[in-house]
């Protein structure tokens, strides 16, 4: 091993390719005439080779960058379309709860009539205070009198909310 020398013997022989397939005379003619060797036609189709490759993959980059951007504008309409149909969906939510809000204070902006013991008192502690208007504090019974018949109506009113 190793005493042999890796090339062939004998001389300096250009190689003759003979090929079973047709091929143009000229090309084979050509080839063999020209004067470049085979390492220097190699680098040129190497070199033609990577700049194919090169081309192929700036193409490529240029189509995947157009994807990128198509698929991005696409999720931002569908985002957009998707927000609008929430905005939407809320504003007839709102609106709704705000109907609904306006019924109940519309409810409760009806003024009931107190009952006549309440208003009563009311009127005897007014009363009382036009005609003592420099001395409030005589005014002690009738503030009593109304407090509780407002105590019995609070009363009357948990008793009906919690039954």
């Amino acid at each position: 091993m190793g005493s042999s020398s890796s090339k062939p013997s004998g001389g300096s022989h250009p190689q003759v390719w003979n090929s079973s397939t047709s091929v143009s005379h000229d090309l084979s003619s050509a080839l063999q005439t020209s004067p470049e060797s085979n390492t220097s036609r190699q680098q040129a189709i190497e070199l033609e080779i990577q700049t194919r490759v090169a081309a192929e993959l700036k193409r490529l980059r240029a189509e995947e960058a157009a994807a990128l951007k198509e698929a991005q504008q696409k999720l931002s309409e569908s985002e957009s379309t998707q927000a609008e149909s929430e905005l939407k969906v809320t504003r007839q939510t709102v609106s709704k709860e705000v109907e609904a809000l306006r019924a109940k204070l519309q409810e409760r902006k009806k003024v009931r009539e107190l009952p006549e013991g309440v208003e009563a008192a009311r009127s005897e502690v007014v009363r009382c205070l036009r005609e003592n208007d420099r001395r409030p504090l005589d005014c002690w019974k009738e503030v009593e009198a109304f407090k509780e018949e407002v105590r019995r109506l609070e009363k009357g009113w948990v008793d009906k909310v919690v039954s």
